[in-house]
């Protein structure tokens, strides 16, 4: 059964979906893998593998639905700013397909951490695919162009999420930063909680637990702004060796601005 906080971002993600007033092909994905029963198991169970068998900080439902939430939104800023895509720039697809896309990596990338954290990305390609297949059949029919593009952008976006391989599509590289900007103190409310004694991963969590707020805004110079608020200095960790590994190695980081603050110090700016 879903938890309120998941059946909130299902809204959120629908209702965004339809102010875009695209053809109704990404909200009929959306609503396939938001009820599919497969996807939200290995949800749940890669958060209870991350989470009380590792001690790492959240990597279930809820973490991949914000990080969806976070391309969705991040993708339209692009499209207002009249920054195309990389389907919409090679002219082999739309808007909706480069979103359908970023649906599908971000919703489906830490699916691996159903097998452990070493090379997760990848392991989630694995599991991924099978639902990747089942949804793109069934909104795109027989349209095998559409449906091998897609794919291998979701897969490109899950593969390379971490940051630490090379991707060339935009859409990939909005999943990886959606990604890395998942990391308010709520995920790791939880694995704070268990903690006992210290153990290796440990700074994952207490830099989250500094984490006040992440805004995805419109920014002054570039399409995108992050604007990340702390409560100390520990949260510098998540920003600087865990965020902007991320948006360095991102197609997408000629879009964004990067400013991170620590309760009324100076804000700075890193992009």
């Amino acid at each position: 059964m879903k938890s309120p906080r998941e059946l909130s971002i299902d809204i959120r993600l629908i209702d965004m979906i339809d102010d875009f007033k695209l053809s109704g092909k990404a909200m009929e994905g959306l609503k396939m893998l938001l009820a599919d029963e497969e996807l939200q198991a290995a949800q749940e169970y890669a958060n209870t593998v991350s989470i009380v068998r590792l001690g790492y900080n959240d990597h279930g439902p809820v973490h991949m639905r914000t990080v969806t939430y976070n391309g969705v939104l991040m993708m339209d800023l692009l499209k207002k700013a009249e920054i195309k895509t990389s389907f919409e720039k090679e002219e082999c697809g739309d808007f909706e397909d480069s979103l359908m896309a970023v649906i599908l990596g971000s919703l489906l990338h830490d699916l691996g951490m159903c097998m452990g954290r070493q090379n997760h990305e990848l392991h989630s390609t694995i599991l991924a695919l099978p639902i990747i297949d089942r949804v793109l059949s069934a909104v795109y029919e027989d349209d095998w162009h559409k449906i091998t593009m897609i794919r291998s952008a979701a897969l490109e976006g899950i593969a390379g999420h971490m940051g630490t391989i090379h991707i060339s599509s935009l859409e990939a590289g909005i999943v990886q930063v959606a990604d890395g900007c998942d990391m308010t103190k709520g995920r790791a409310r939880i694995p704070i909680s268990l903690i006992n004694t210290p153990r290796i991963g440990n700074i994952h969590q207490y830099s989250a637990d500094s984490i006040e707020k992440v805004d995805i805004i419109a920014g002054t110079d570039k399409p995108i702004r992050i604007d990340i608020k702390m409560s100390s200095a520990a949260g510098l960790f998540q920003v600087e060796e865990i965020l902007m590994q991320k948006v360095a190695n991102s197609t997408a980081k000629g879009h964004i601005e990067l400013y991170a603050q620590v309760r009324e110090e100076t804000e700075k700016r890193y992009l």
